[in-house]
């Protein structure tokens, strides 16, 4: 008899997220209930266990086969498509993603296209096993979005390409990629009983891409209905986002304060100015370009990630501006601009980090003291400050509101056992398929921490054995900590710069090292939450689990090996552009700069510029201010239980969003605030049939649509391709040298 787990009745974190869930209003729940009448009859979505029974169908077929012939087709298609945008993506100001949607979208039209268009008798019958399904369309999916997302390792190397001229073997470079990418694999496996299997493990992320699903494969008039719904709102998007994204780009950044200001003021660029990369923290500017919008995930994060984003943001307009116009970190004194993530000198020009280092990349004392300690810009340190917070304030969130869990789970090492059960209904209906034993996944984890190892001695000597062990071991951590928020929540809390705080101890003046530490220490962590939430997609759609394992790790394998193609073709060709610490229009180096300059500062100069007495020395000590908050918030839930404002506020995310104005370019926030508010409160609570049937089905027609439009375009007109096609410039499209896209002052670097 299986094993009765300690997870099966519902947990305190469902039950806490349920509280969370039902609204930052006035209204009490029976006034809710009051909505009009033929509303008030229908169930309204409250939480985890609503999402989970109302708007995801526990419908299966166990007979639908899951690895076709279409699978690897179209899996190794679109995972090869999708790792080649990814590269592209990093390397754009807008910070864009590749959007799993899209290539839901891709891979429903190309499978039934090859499911019509082959022949299914005879041998065909193997190849083209009957209607396209949606176990084998979701396999394709998570195949193609697991190669989506631009490996860490390869920012790494690229960065040690740009600001090192260090060029590693392609061998090389590939497999550390293969193997940083895959130990969070292992974790993965580990984690199941904890953040897969539960009701509470909602991740919110997935459920457009599983409302869509199964509105594509499920019969029905309603589905049909849905399905017309879908490609209606998916046109209209496709349609609209040529205007803004190039033929009238003053609507990524709407402002009429900018419009007013006509280019006078560089103030009023710095705190309302948000059309071009770098250019300023876009307040109360609007942005009318999905791809943009969608960045705020107003249509799918739960109400309450959204309230303390906002309050986080909102705070962090007066922060940031009100620390820079101080002189806080004397960002403002040595004229550095007001927003980017590369290291100035005290004159404001460039930091020449070669002049620092040794010919091993070490840091030469003796060049050190002649040239002078880098600075960074206020907006980027301050934001550094709050990163550090948002982790302290983690780590204390947890073991504040779920310690329960977490001990269930680690005591006795219950979370590695086997058999057990949960009371989730898709978990029950997942029990007619074989499960992947514990050790594949710990197989796996040994072969890759292996290669890890091997590969760090492979052309430079980047971390000695033991530190990638020790590192790991910090990962996987972090991966337990923080995937609770992600899994509740859907909202991932950045740990890169505290895991570099570590190596700056183990690994003094050596930023290479310091880099890969990150990468170990970090990268792996955050590829179990992909990993994880992958899983739970499968476990949505019924798909065989070993057939998700082997979706995962196909789709890693053949992202390594694009993302380091795309990387050499785009860092060769626009090198100058992606130095240049404000970058252009259609090309930024500033996730590479942020990488390089997180590097220098930590790896090489953790003692000269955090010590005490020093220029940043409070920018650590954010860990232990963001630790200490959320006791006051849970003080405050203790001594006053009936104010919910207390446990519904979350901390982390609140420090995040204080800290995250300073990168790229914010036309999103302002819309998001008002589409999350109108939906996730007002429609849910006032419109509740509406917002289960479409809802999420919304969201993944505008981000569908948007994301295909905006690959068309890169290739067409952003010169991707090689040649970019400008389009005219007129009052809604300025010449950026003149004149920004918002009609704010012009941003430059000279």
């Amino acid at each position: 008899m299986a094993h009765e787990s300690h997870l099966t009745k519902p947990s305190k974190v469902l039950e806490h997220l349920e509280k969370d869930l039902k609204g930052f209003d006035d209204h009490s729940t029976e006034s809710v209930e009051e909505a009009p009448s033929q509303e008030s009859e229908q169930i309204i979505v409250r939480g985890a266990g609503d999402i989970t029974n109302l708007i995801i169908s526990d419908e299966d077929n166990p007979e639908l086969p899951a690895l076709t012939f279409r699978f690897w087709v179209l899996g190794i298609g679109l995972a090869t498509f999708g790792s080649v945008l990814s590269e592209i993506y990093f390397w754009k100001p807008q910070n864009a993603m590749v959007s799993a949607l899209f290539q839901l979208i891709i891979s429903y039209i190309l499978g039934n296209a090859m499911h019509y268009a082959m022949p299914s008798t005879g041998i065909w019958r193997h190849l083209n096993p009957g209607p396209f399904n949606i176990k084998e369309h979701t396999c394709i999916t998570i195949m193609a979005s697991t190669a989506s997302v631009t490996a860490t390792a390869i920012g790494i190397i690229a960065t040690l390409d740009l600001f090192y001229g260090v060029t590693l073997n392609p061998g090389a470079a590939i497999f550390q990629t293969f193997a940083s990418q895959l130990i969070g694999y292992g974790f993965a496996g580990l984690l199941r009983t904890l953040l897969v299997w539960p009701t509470y493990a909602l991740y919110p992320n997935q459920l457009p891409s599983i409302s869509l699903l199964q509105s594509m494969h499920f019969g029905g008039l309603l589905n049909r209905k849905k399905m017309k719904y879908f490609w209606m709102v998916f046109c209209a998007i496709f349609c609209w986002e040529i205007i803004p994204t190039w033929i009238f780009p003053l609507l990524t950044a709407f402002s009429v304060i900018c419009l007013a200001d006509n280019g006078r003021s560089a103030v009023i660029r710095n705190i309302f100015g948000a059309g071009g990369s770098n250019e300023g923290l876009g307040l109360l500017s609007f942005g009318f370009d999905w791809t943009l919008i969608t960045q705020a995930y107003p249509l799918y994060w739960p109400l309450q990630t959204q309230v303390s984003s906002w309050i986080g943001l909102g705070f962090g307009y007066a922060l940031m501006g009100g620390c820079y116009y101080a002189d806080v970190f004397q960002g403002y004194s040595r004229g550095l601009p007001f927003m980017s993530t590369a290291l100035f000198a005290g004159n404001g020009s460039l930091y020449d980090q070669s002049a620092i280092l040794s010919s091993n990349h070490q840091l030469d004392s003796a060049k050190y003291a002649e040239v002078g300690p880098p600075f960074m810009t206020t907006t980027y340190a301050v934001s550094l400050l709050m990163s550090y917070a948002s982790m302290g304030a983690a780590f204390s969130h947890i073991v504040l509101w779920h310690w329960t869990e977490l001990w269930e789970a680690f005591r006795g090492f219950n979370f590695l056992k086997s058999g057990q059960d949960f009371d989730d209904i898709h978990f029950q209906r997942m029990k007619v398929y074989k499960e992947v034993p514990q050790w594949w996944y710990g197989s796996l984890f040994i072969v890759s921490l292996s290669l890890a190892i091997g590969m760090a001695y492979v052309g430079i000597n980047t971390l000695p054995w033991w530190s990638i062990i020790v590192f790991t071991v910090i990962a996987f951590i972090l991966a337990v900590i923080l995937g609770f928020i992600y899994a509740v929540t859907g909202f991932m809390i950045p740990t890169g710069g505290f895991v570099q705080v570590i190596a700056a101890y183990v690994h003094p003046q050596q930023p290479i090292q310091n880099m890969y530490a990150k990468l170990y220490g970090y990268n792996t962590g955050y590829q179990t939450f992909y990993m994880l939430s992958d899983l739970k997609l499968g476990q949505y759609a019924k798909v065989p689990p070993r057939a998700t394992f082997i979706a995962q790790v196909s789709g890693t394998i053949l992202g390594a090996i694009f993302n380091y193609v795309l990387y050499k073709s785009i860092v060769d060709a626009h090198r100058t552009d992606l130095i240049n610490p404000i970058g252009t229009r259609i090309w930024s180096g500033w996730n590479s700069q942020e990488i390089n300059s997180a590097a220098i500062t930590w790896g090489a100069l953790s003692a000269e510029l955090y010590g005490p007495g020093k220029t940043y020395f409070q920018i650590p000590l954010g860990l232990l201010y963001g630790f200490l908050a959320p006791f006051l918030l849970y003080a405050m839930h203790r001594l006053f239980p009936r104010q919910r404002i207390w446990s519904y506020l979350n901390m982390p995310i609140i420090f995040t969003y204080l800290g995250w104005l300073p990168f790229s370019v914010n036309g999103m926030w302002w819309p998001g605030l008002f589409i999350g508010l109108y939906t996730q409160w007002w429609v849910r609570t006032r419109k509740p049939r509406w917002y289960i049937k479409y809802n999420y089905l919304t969201s993944a027609a505008l981000d569908g649509g948007s994301s295909i439009i905006y690959f068309i375009l890169n290739f067409v007109v952003f010169g991707a391709s090689g040649n970019a096609i400008s389009f005219p410039t007129w009052w809604g499209n300025p010449d950026p040298s003149v004149i920004s896209v918002d009609h704010c002052m012009a941003n430059s670097f000279a």
